[in-house]
């Protein structure tokens, strides 16, 4: 009988051959087990934290009836979107994921541009994640010392900026730690995300005091609209909730590569992410409809910031919330690591390709941590920049939570349409929807552009220039540059960018680690890697 050592270095040995087969070589540690592969998606979910973060969406937009009822109707679209990507992961799982299987599977006249900006734009999504994660997590902890301080305390955005900036480079310093140390992290962050839901689905309903009580008619029925859009698209926008909750998914598949039985592990990881989520989610959301009374106004301008937290003060009192509110901070924190974690990875992958600017700088794997220090930092500093949105406006540092969907679905939507658009020899892996595969993807396709055209729309429908939603701004104006830069001429991507490259090539004995990216200069395109695992 084989020992549980051979078993597994059989399973690295069979990961770094489909690897290969990709065309790269394996450069990082295959640490991550595959529950732990679930755990990075799983916390970069970070249901309640999350659900805390846009519960100020759903609740002026449709109130008890948006946040129970939209929930399952978004989580039903959102299980087809994982399982149309789950197939791409398991035929071809490595780092690059989404520009990788796009240019794969794409015509060779459009397969570098289409790469190109799914590339840019999973870039920007990893970038805004982190951002989005992080500002929420700054705005969780002002929120403490306002429960602290009996609702007296009320911070300024260069206070919660400050916050924010601790948050970013803690988490870079952390990120940039070993992998096996990340990867055991995921299991605590596991624990304590499953417990959290636990304690708000069981015990939010036994403390909450009867005046704050709903009946079942107000929880499950009661449709409250403040903003003044038409019912119907309130509801639609109240989706925001939901849909920037359960996202981010596609981060197993930018740890593929350091992943063991990565062909099932990531594809699972997100089906499961997705599946786990939905059900403890709406365990939450219905817990809070019956739990936080009806003056939905006076929750949404509570002087402590955030709705969950004001929800739970009534509930608890002041200790019991800020007991609480403590652990949604930890898990918080533990979102934003995971969410650094698995942009660095992603723009490591994009750098290895020679899509960035200066790529062979960013192409490095440290010699001590084995980790893509340097595409860390360059993520974080990014991430820094686009946190200074808070002092233009409220709308403008909001538009970071629209634009971490947005912008995913550009690059989610691209891979999913080439499969079935352009002739390509694609082969399924483990994972396969066989005969609806199709259906599955048209759903999750047609989902995401409705969703994408309707998260342009502003809060209210009379609106300023202050407050206008900017993610159209953002989102368009970061695009822009990568599509004007792809054209520039002589100095431009369609004049040396040819997608994915090979870097299978020999390194001496004794050779300096970083060095490898000079390597990738060397590399031949890869054409077609699509394989069968």
């Amino acid at each position: 009988m084989a020992s549980p050592c051979s078993d597994s270095h059989s399973e690295h040995t069979t990961d770094e051959a489909i690897l290969a087969r990709l065309g790269y070589k394996q450069e990082f540690r295959r640490a991550f087990t595959p529950l732990e592969v679930f755990g990075v998606a799983f916390s970069i979910v970070g249901l309640l934290p999350s659900i805390a973060s846009v519960l100020f969406n759903a609740m002026p937009n449709g109130g008890p009836l948006a946040m129970v009822w939209g929930w399952l109707v978004a989580s039903a679209f959102i299980m087809c979107i994982g399982l149309a990507m789950a197939e791409l992961a398991s035929a071809a799982p490595t780092s690059g994921g989404l520009y990788y299987w796009t240019h794969s599977l794409a015509s060779p006249r459009c397969r570098n541009f289409l790469s190109w900006i799914v590339g840019y734009s999973n870039t920007i999504t990893s970038i805004a994640a982190l951002a989005s994660v992080d500002w929420a997590c700054a705005i969780q902890i002002t929120a403490a010392v306002s429960i602290a301080s009996n609702q007296v305390y009320v911070a300024t955005n260069g206070q919660i900026y400050g916050i924010f900036a601790g948050l970013v480079l803690s988490h870079a310093v952390l990120v940039s730690l070993g992998t096996q140390i990340l990867a055991r992290l995921q299991r605590l962050y596991i624990f304590l995300n499953v417990c959290l839901c636990f304690i708000v689905i069981i015990a939010l309903p036994i403390a909450t005091p009867s005046e704050f009580r709903n009946s079942a008619s107000y929880a499950l029925g009661d449709f409250t609209n403040l903003d003044g859009w038409p019912s119907g698209f309130a509801f639609i926008l109240s989706l925001l909730a939901p849909l920037w909750t359960i996202g981010g998914y596609d981060s197993s598949v930018h740890i593929s590569e350091e992943a063991s039985n990565a062909t099932t592990a990531v594809p699972w990881a997100i089906v499961g992410s997705i599946a786990v989520s939905a059900v403890l989610g709406w365990g939450i959301n219905v817990s809070l409809a019956f739990c936080m009374g009806s003056d939905l106004e006076g929750i949404l301008s509570s002087p402590i910031g955030q709705p969950m937290a004001q929800i739970f003060y009534n509930s608890f009192g002041q200790k019991g919330a800020l007991a609480l509110w403590s652990l949604v901070i930890m898990a918080q924190y533990m979102m934003g690591s995971s969410c650094l974690l698995v942009g660095s990875r992603q723009t490591f992958a994009f750098a290895r390709d020679g899509g960035l600017p200066f790529s062979r700088y960013f192409y490095r794997i440290n010699r001590y941590t084995r980790t893509p220090v340097n595409t860390v930092w360059l993520d974080a500093l990014l991430s820094l920049s686009i946190g200074l949105l808070a002092f233009a406006s409220t709308q403008a540092i909001n538009a970071m939570f629209t634009l971490t969907i947005t912008s995913s679905y550009v690059s989610y939507i691209t891979p999913i349409v080439t499969r079935f658009a352009f002739k390509n020899d694609f082969k399924p892996g483990p994972f396969n929807l066989g005969k609806f595969s199709f259906p599955v993807a048209a759903i999750a396709v047609s989902w995401m552009v409705f969703m994408n055209i309707i998260f342009f729309f502003p809060t209210t429908p009379q609106t300023t220039a202050q407050e206008m939603n900017y993610t159209v701004v953002v989102l368009g104006g970061f695009m822009s540059l990568a599509v004007c830069w792809y054209y520039c001429p002589i100095y431009g991507g369609v004049h040396w960018f040819n997608g994915p490259v090979s870097n299978l090539v020999s390194v001496d004995k004794g050779q300096d680690d970083e060095s490898t990216s000079e390597k990738t200069e060397k590399g031949e395109r890869v054409d077609v890697l699509i394989v069968d695992a």
